[in-house]
C-alpha cells in the first residue's frame, strides 16, 4: 500500500461519502481517488491501481468499481451535502448546470458502448464516435478570485436502444431512457436532496434539453429554468385582461394571448434595444438586448424572453420566471461554461474515459469517481493561497504568472501537499530508520 495519503480534511470528507458503502469496502474508496489524483501515463485503471500500490489486491478494487457504480446515487448525495456544507447560501439562488459529454473507447464488447453523435468532429470531420455518452449534473459556484467554478456531482450513462437489448441477459435492471428522462431524474435527485435547505434552484441547459418532458418536471419541483430559445418557436402574446364595465365571464382565465409572436420580426425591428454592461465569462462585456415577456405552451405559462444581438447574428433566451432581470439571465447562462470546462478537466486531466474496463457498472463507477475527486479537488483548494496553487509556474517563466490556477495546478497542489505532509511526519527520525528508506523508495517510484 502506497506510504503517502490524501491530507487529513479531504480524507475526512473521503470518509463522508464511503458511509454510503459496506464497511468492507468503504476503506477502498480513499484508496482508489488516492491511485487516480496520482496515476501517470494512461488513466486506466491499472495506472491508479499502480499508484496506490495497492500490490496482489488488485482484484478485490476492480470488483469494487462495480459496487461503486450501483451505489453512486447515495455517494453523490453526501457529496451535494458536503458541497452544500461547505459553499452553500452564497447567493439567493444556486445555480447548476445540465448537459451531456461522450467518452471514447475501443473494443467491441465494452457493455453500455455504441455509436453516437461526435460534438467535436474536428479536422477529420468524423460525425460519429464509439463509446459511453453521460448526463452529467454541476453545481456552479463563484469564488472570489477565481470566479465561476463547477463542481460535478453525479452522471448518468445513457444506452441507445439498441444496445440496451444486448445487456437484457446480464443486467434485467437496466431499462431504457433518454437524455431527457436521464436529466429529469438528477433534477429530481437533486431537489430531493437539497429540500430541507429551503434554496432556489436555476437550472441552465443548452437548447437540445429545453424540451417539454425536462423543462415541465423541473418546473414541478420548483425550479427556475434559463435556456436557449428557437428562433421559430411558438411564442404567443399574454392574455388580455378584461376591459373595464366588461362582465367577467366565466370559467377559468386564459393562459395564452391570441397574437402569435415571431422572434425573427423582433429581432429586425430596429426599435427597442438597449446596451449595458454585464459580468459575462471572468470579465465585462457590453450587450445590446431586447426583453419582452410573452407565453410559451412548451413552458405552460408565461417566460420572460432576452434577444442578444451579436456580431453575425442573434442569439434568443428565455427564463420561466417572468421576474429575473436581464442580468440574472444572460449571466446564469454564461456560466453553463462551467460544466463544459468540467468535461475538459475530466478527459484531460483525470483521463475520463481511458479506464480500459469492460463491465458496465465498473464503467458508471469509475467515471463518477473523477467527478467526485475533481470537486474534492476543488473543495481543498477553495481557501488555499494563491502562491501554493501557482507555485508549478516557477520553471514556466512563459506562463502568465497571475493567470487563474487550472484544476492541473490545483491537483498538482494537492499532490505536493501528500507529499510534504509525508515528509513533515518523517521529520526527527533517525537517518536509518526504515520509514524514510520507504519515502525515498515511494518518491523514486513517483517519479519514474
Amino acid at each position: 500500500m502506497a506510504a503517502f495519503k490524501l491530507p487529513k480534511e479531504v480524507q475526512g470528507w473521503v470518509q463522508q461519502l464511503a458511509g454510503s458503502l459496506h464497511e468492507r469496502l468503504a476503506g477502498r474508496l480513499s484508496i482508489m481517488l488516492f491511485g487516480l489524483l496520482f496515476a501517470t501515463g494512461r488513466r486506466s485503471v491499472a495506472s491508479w491501481l499502480r499508484a496506490a500500490q495497492v500490490g496482489k489486491d488488485y482484484r478485490a478494487y476492480y470488483y469494487f468499481l462495480g459496487a461503486v457504480g450501483r451505489t453512486c446515487a447515495w455517494i453523490s448525495r453526501r457529496l451535494l451535502w458536503l458541497v452544500w456544507e461547505r459553499l452553500g447560501s452564497q447567493r439567493p439562488y444556486e445555480v447548476v448546470a445540465l448537459d451531456d459529454s461522450p467518452t471514447k473507447r475501443y473494443g467491441p464488447h465494452v457493455e453500455g458502448a455504441g455509436i453516437h453523435h461526435n460534438p467535436t468532429p474536428g479536422p477529420a470531420a468524423q460525425k460519429f464516435l464509439y463509446g459511453h455518452v453521460w448526463v452529467t449534473l454541476t453545481w456552479v459556484v463563484h469564488h472570489s478570485l477565481w470566479g465561476v467554478l463547477g463542481l460535478p456531482l453525479r452522471a448518468l450513462v445513457y444506452i441507445r436502444q439498441k444496445d440496451v437489448a444486448k445487456l437484457a441477459k446480464w443486467y434485467p435492471e437496466v431499462k431504457f431512457r433518454t437524455k431527457l428522462e436521464m436529466a429529469a431524474e438528477l433534477v429530481s435527485w437533486l431537489v430531493e436532496g437539497l429540500q430541507h435547505t429551503g434554496k432556489k434552484l436555476w437550472l441552465v441547459m443548452d437548447g437540445a434539453y429545453a424540451k417539454r418532458e425536462l423543462v415541465k418536471k423541473a418546473l414541478a419541483c420548483g425550479v427556475t429554468v434559463v435556456s436557449r430559445l428557437r428562433k421559430d418557436a411558438a411564442l404567443r402574446s399574454l392574455p388580455e385582461p378584461p376591459r373595464r364595465g366588461q362582465p367577467s365571464r366565466r370559467g377559468p382565465k386564459p393562459t395564452y394571448g391570441k397574437k402569435a409572436l415571431s422572434l425573427a420580426k423582433r429581432a429586425a425591428q430596429t426599435g427597442g434595444w438597449q446596451t449595458d454592461e454585464f459580468a459575462l465569462y471572468g470579465k465585462k462585456q457590453r450587450k445590446t438586448y431586447k426583453t419582452f415577456l410573452a407565453t410559451y405552451a412548451l413552458v405552460g405559462g408565461m417566460i420572460r424572453v432576452v434577444l442578444v444581438k451579436e456580431r453575425r447574428d442573434w442569439l434568443a433566451l428565455f427564463c420561466t420566471d417572468p421576474e429575473a432581470t436581464v442580468a440574472q439571465i444572460l449571466e446564469a447562462y454564461a456560466q453553463r461554461s462551467a460544466i463544459e470546462q468540467n468535461f475538459h478537466d475530466l478527459k484531460e486531466v483525470h483521463g475520463a474515459g481511458q479506464v480500459q474496463l469492460r463491465n458496465l457498472w465498473a464503467n458508471v463507477g469509475a467515471f463518477n469517481l473523477t467527478l467526485w475527486l475533481h470537486t474534492l479537488v476543488e473543495l481543498w483548494a477553495w481557501d488555499q493561497p494563491a502562491g501554493r496553487l501557482r507555485e508549478r509556474r516557477r520553471a514556466s517563466p512563459w506562463d502568465q504568472a497571475e493567470r487563474r490556477p487550472s484544476h492541473a495546478d490545483r491537483c498538482n497542489a494537492l499532490r505536493r501537499q501528500c507529499v510534504r505532509q509525508r515528509i513533515t511526519r518523517l521529520q526527527g527520525l533517525r537517518p536509518k530508520n526504515g520509514a524514510i528508506h520507504n519515502l525515498l523508495q515511494g518518491l523514486l517510484r513517483m517519479v519514474v
